[in-house]
């Protein structure tokens, strides 16, 4: 992790996603939902989602600046399911701004060594002990295995130090435990494909 800690100066709001997860909710919303709506779902809008996220996580307009690091397996180029895709040369180093201010662009491949659990892990430990972070998103796979109960053994350790900041994690349902925010991802990415609530009123 320390050359996380050299290359990236950490800004007050950091969104840690595990970008190989939700390129697949993606995928299977997008299949579920073209089923049901009976139309085709266009790839999500990857600066949409980062909002609908940063808004989630308590972000509100202004002159803010967010950190938004995308971890991906090594064998992994490119998102499939949202646009802008490319992790090398469309979104790492990569800035936008909007009305909720400046956010930059940090795709992170898996390294040989190291398991993808564990170096989100470590991503997420280095990031709360960074005294200038304020709010932190994360948006792991809580799905399969251990991750959701070490992140909750892993902010517990770190109890002291996060005791000033607001850590939000998002899931596709609510789970019990962790000194934390919670919130739905579904909705986020819903948005963020262009799937809007009055579609599903006029199919009734």
């Amino acid at each position: 992790m320390e050359n996380l800690q050299q290359n990236i100066k950490w800004p007050e709001n950091v969104i840690i996603a595990d970008a190989d997860y939700i390129d697949s909710v993606a995928f299977n919303l997008s299949v579920n939902f073209e089923r049901m709506l009976e139309r085709r779902i266009d790839k999500a809008d990857l600066a949409r989602w980062i909002d609908c996220v940063a808004l989630d996580g308590g972000l509100r307009p202004g002159n803010n600046n967010t950190q938004v690091v995308l971890v991906h397996g090594k064998e992994t180029t490119a998102l499939e399911n949202f646009l802008p895709a490319n992790y090398k040369t469309e979104l790492d180093g990569m800035a936008f701004t909007d009305q909720l201010g400046e956010f930059c662009m940090a795709a992170l491949n898996v390294e040989d060594m190291v398991q993808h659990d564990d170096f989100l892990l470590d991503i997420i430990g280095t990031v709360c002990q960074q005294r200038d972070v304020r709010r932190i998103m994360i948006i792991p796979n809580a799905e399969e295995g251990t991750l959701y109960n070490d992140i909750c053994e892993t902010l517990r350790r770190l109890d002291a130090q996060i005791d000033d900041k607001r850590i939000t994690l998002f899931t596709m349902e609510p789970l019990r435990g962790g000194n934390f925010r919670q919130e739905l991802l579904g909705y986020s990415l819903m948005n963020a494909l262009g799937i809007r609530g009055d579609e599903f009123a006029q199919k009734n």
